[in-house]
């Protein structure tokens, strides 16, 4: 696929997008920030007003998927209608992306979680799929916040 045609995620920050990257970038393995422009001038135009020096256009890949994002002011916000899946291979990753992202406690359920920015993430086992054989795995699953793999397997197997 040509850059031209590459879908990508741009996310919009009411003013800290340089620290988000910054935050994500850490957080994820082969990850970098690929580029900011800033806003020019705020005399520049009416929308700039506020915004000298902030994001315009930010860019970053986090583990090779490429994302934009802008310092957008607070017209928008996120919420959980979309959200970022991380497949994990194993509860020590699944462990370590929470720890790094879990931000509010009230928002998590079922491996959801929402980081500080207010962003929401699932973060999974990578064979979900094969853990969900059935209602018992199912209901562990809905009483979970962070997914716990072994929760999931015991689940299944006092049912069988």
């Amino acid at each position: 696929m040509s850059e031209l045609n590459a879908i990508r995620p741009c996310l919009w920050f009411h003013d800290n997008a340089e620290e988000a990257m910054k935050f994500y970038v850490d957080v994820f393995p082969d990850s970098h920030i690929d580029g900011i422009e800033r806003y020019p001038d705020e005399s520049l135009d009416e929308h700039f007003q506020g915004m000298a020096g902030k994001v315009i256009n930010g860019r970053f890949t986090l583990n090779g998927v490429q994302f934009s994002c802008l310092d957008g002011g607070p017209a928008f916000t996120f919420n959980e209608a979309v959200s970022f899946t991380v497949a994990c291979a194993d509860q020590a990753e699944i462990d370590r992306y929470w720890q790094a992202l879990s931000a509010v406690p009230e928002s998590e359920q079922c491996g959801w979680c929402k980081d500080k920015y207010g962003v929401s993430w699932q973060i999974l086992p990578a064979n979900l799929d094969e853990l969900m054989t059935g209602p018992a795995a199912i209901q562990a699953l809905m009483g979970m916040q962070k997914i716990v793999i072994a929760d999931l397997q015991a689940a299944t197997d006092a049912r069988e």
